[in-house]
């Protein structure tokens, strides 16, 4: 099995989704890109610079994030 925090995400474009709530910091947003074959990245738009999750295709359908939701395919 791949250790999916060793796949580079350098200059890799992520794609932002918002879930309409809002707070003082702005917008709620989640950004997803692929980053393998059954690899994702997932991350917070307000924090671009953090560390992002790293989930497997079936993770990402188990927590109930839709890839189609950012523009993306799974």
């Amino acid at each position: 099995m791949v250790d999916l925090y060793e796949l580079p995400v350098e200059g890799i474009e992520f794609s932002k989704a918002c879930g309409g709530n809002t707070h003082p910091d702005g917008e709620s947003c989640v950004t997803l890109a692929k980053i393998g074959p059954d690899a994702w990245a997932v991350g917070d738009s307000k924090r671009p610079d953090a560390l992002s999750l790293r989930f497997t295709t079936a993770e990402l359908a188990a927590a109930g994030i839709d890839p189609a939701r950012f523009g993306l395919s799974a």
